[in-house]
């Protein structure tokens, strides 16, 4: 909670003044987590529901938006598909089959793709976009 919710309010906050008047946007990573939360994972699933920041700082002219991503091919990822063939005693090709099977695009996302969104978002070309926490996650979540 400190890390994930405080501390991106922390910084929002004191960045806040000094993006007024500007063209100003704060993209935040949230989590699908944050919309479709797993068991025993409730703080971390809170604390990335909590971080779209727009009716605070859009009076100031500021967007704010959250990236929502689920499996993106980082360390993590590869550390959690190691842990997690090994409690289920099999390979990690078998469990990441397994995993992109439950994802509609069937494959894991890469880092580029949340770093495109990012560009989208930071770009005039989303100048009326704020309050959105937009999923990455190759059709996992689909919500109107």
């Amino acid at each position: 909670m400190d890390v994930n919710l405080h501390g991106t309010f922390r910084v929002s906050k004191a960045l806040a003044p000094l993006m007024t008047g500007r063209k100003a946007s704060i993209i935040n990573t949230a989590s699908r987590a944050g919309k479709f939360p797993a068991m025993f994972n409730g703080a971390y699933a809170v604390a990335k529901a909590g971080v779209v920041m727009a009716k605070e700082l859009g009076g100031m002219g500021i967007r704010v938006n959250a990236i929502c991503p689920a499996q993106i091919r980082t360390d993590l990822l590869d550390w959690q598909l190691d842990l997690e063939s090994k409690f289920l005693g099999c390979t990690v090709e078998d469990r990441e089959r397994e995993m992109c099977a439950a994802i509609p695009l069937g494959r894991i996302g890469t880092i580029q793709e949340m770093a495109d969104l990012a560009a989208f978002l930071a770009s005039e070309e989303s100048r009326y976009i704020t309050g959105q926490a937009i999923n990455l996650c190759g059709g996992q979540l689909m919500e109107l």
